[in-house]
């Protein structure tokens, strides 16, 4: 079941605004009957300001009329075909915890020993979620620290073996169509 935005700010307002139940603001922010009810009597969300589902396209006047004069029935969200249509978020960035942060160096080194000439710089900052700068600089041995160790990044949890297989794949295809272009160039140029 698909959530209002802000659940407890939403059933803040249906709290002050509106005669539903509890169990019904429950239902519908997908909170816990007691929060609800916890929410009501001052001692959950204090100091938070209630969020107007109607002003908000989320509900209407008349679906709250309609289950204030019904307890048991539910709210239903306004299913709005805008958001429905919109494609999945794109992946963001991948967070590495605090406690992984430190295991970027030494996965960094790993990849640059086990694939020098496959693994770019760029591909390499994307596996281990650290930048090119830090690649470039454990690769030219001028990076602040001495990484003296090396370690998979995949034991790590860094990366995937997919990620990596996939990273590798993408670089032997690269690889194939520059040689390939050589070649004919190559060719172009002795006719």
């Amino acid at each position: 079941m698909k959530l209002p935005l802000m659940p407890k700010a939403t059933a803040i307002w249906l709290i002050d605004n509106t005669g539903l139940s509890f169990q019904q603001i429950s239902e519908f922010c997908g909170l816990h009957e007691l929060e609800v009810q916890g929410i009501a009597d001052g001692e959950v969300a204090v100091g938070m300001r209630g969020y107007d589902p109607i002003d908000n396209k989320q509900l209407t006047k008349e679906e709250i009329s309609r289950c204030e004069n019904d307890p048991s029935a539910s709210l239903q969200l306004i299913s709005s075909e805008v958001i429905e249509s919109l494609p999945p978020r794109k992946k963001d960035s991948k967070y590495t915890p605090l406690s992984l942060r430190q295991e970027k160096p030494y996965a960094i080194l790993w990849l640059i020993k086990r694939y020098p000439d496959e693994l770019s710089s760029s591909q390499i900052a994307k596996l281990t979620g650290s930048t090119k700068n830090t690649v470039e600089a454990i690769r030219n041995g001028t990076f602040r620290e001495a990484v003296l160790e090396a370690k998979s990044p995949m034991d790590t949890g860094l990366c995937s073996y997919q990620d990596l297989e996939k990273a590798l794949n993408r670089a032997k295809n690269k690889r194939d169509r520059e040689e390939a272009k050589a070649k004919s160039l190559a060719k172009e140029n002795t006719n």
